[in-house]
């Protein structure tokens, strides 16, 4: 007796070589090879992707609730983020049979503000292999895109293989990093791959999201922040509204891949979302996790010892305000390290 997996082959065969397929089959044998295909999909949902990954809701979990507690454990000194990034995310997938149009979202803010942690906190929550998955396709401005005279040739690329990977599986997720060293007008060609009903050739575009993550505009919420912090307003009491209009014209007018970009004279960027400079209270918490990391406790009077000389010799100041950390936490880690060996 033929083997199912020889099988399905050559039932389908029947459908190609056949010159009115659907009509030259009986019900009975149109009935079969239904069967055989519905077979052939059990087969591939009950055993191939029990062990490798596809598209579905086992290696795309999308634990949101998980990576709310992560954030709220892990991320040091973002309230806005924490507020707006888990609700986006929600409504998106919850409503992925209804939605006309992916996800866009901005990360801007200076380095060390956690951009790239939070991109991967999403990755690792929504995908069972994290930002292993071969769903997960990330870009860096510097490696990918070097050249400003060859806009047109990386334009045609993204175009190109945003539509191969969304074909492959609608629920990918994009990750666009250094935003602000591509050059100006490589996104373009996307503005029609997120827009609204975008696709005419049957691609589903509606269950994707895209992330830009970039400095740009990282002088002006720590300028913005600094201000009304000055005037008596809580850091904790800042909100979206404050930065959003801000960090909008700031992308559309600075150098970088935003710039006088059609995506954002097209509005279709749902958040733009500012990640606020980091003070020396966020920096301290940044160094006792990174001795947490390392089992070692933050508390004991050594490592208290080196904490201290960290920030005395190693953290600068912004000018205007003298109080942000120019760099965040970005290079704690291998001072810690330096600092533990």
């Amino acid at each position: 007796m033929m083997s199912f997996p020889r099988m399905l082959p050559l039932c389908l065969g029947v459908l190609v070589i056949l010159p009115h397929p659907l009509q030259s089959l009986e019900p009975l044998s149109m009935g079969a090879i239904g069967g055989v295909v519905a077979m052939g999909m059990y087969f591939k949902e009950y055993t191939y992707c029990r062990f490798s990954e596809c598209c579905d809701d086992r290696s795309i979990p999308a634990r949101i609730n998980e990576l709310e507690r992560s954030l709220e454990r892990t991320l040091i000194g973002q309230h806005i983020v924490r507020q707006h990034i888990v609700p986006a995310l929600k409504a998106h997938i919850a409503s992925s049979d209804k939605s006309r149009k992916p996800l866009v979202i901005s990360f801007h803010g200076q380095p060390g503000t956690g951009k790239n942690f939070v991109a991967d906190q999403i990755a690792n929550a929504l995908y069972l292999k994290g930002s292993k998955s071969s769903y997960v396709t990330k870009y860096l401005g510097q490696a990918d895109f070097p050249n400003e005279s060859q806009v047109g040739s990386y334009k045609a690329k993204i175009s190109l293989e945003v539509r191969q990977i969304l074909r492959s599986c609608p629920r990918s997720l994009f990750i666009f990093d250094e935003v602000d060293k591509m050059p100006s007008g490589v996104f373009d060609a996307l503005t029609s791959l997120v827009d609204y009903n975008a696709f005419v050739d049957g691609t589903d575009n509606t269950k994707a999201i895209f992330i830009f993550l970039s400095n740009t505009a990282g002088s002006h919420i720590a300028g913005h922040l600094g201000s009304m912090m000055k005037n008596g307003r809580l850091r904790e009491d800042t909100r979206l509204s404050d930065f959003e209009p801000l960090l909008r014209k700031a992308a559309y007018n600075m150098d970088g891949g935003m710039k006088k970009t059609t995506m954002i004279e097209s509005l279709v960027i749902d958040h733009f979302i500012p990640f606020l400079p980091m003070e020396k209270a966020h920096v301290i918490k940044c160094l006792e996790a990174e001795f947490v990391r390392w089992f070692r406790d933050p508390t004991q009077p050594q490592a208290q010892e080196i904490i201290e000389d960290i920030i005395n010799s190693s953290i600068s100041y912004d000018r205007t305000h003298s109080l942000f950390a120019i760099s965040g936490c970005k290079t704690l880690e291998k001072k810690v390290a330096m600092a533990i060996h």
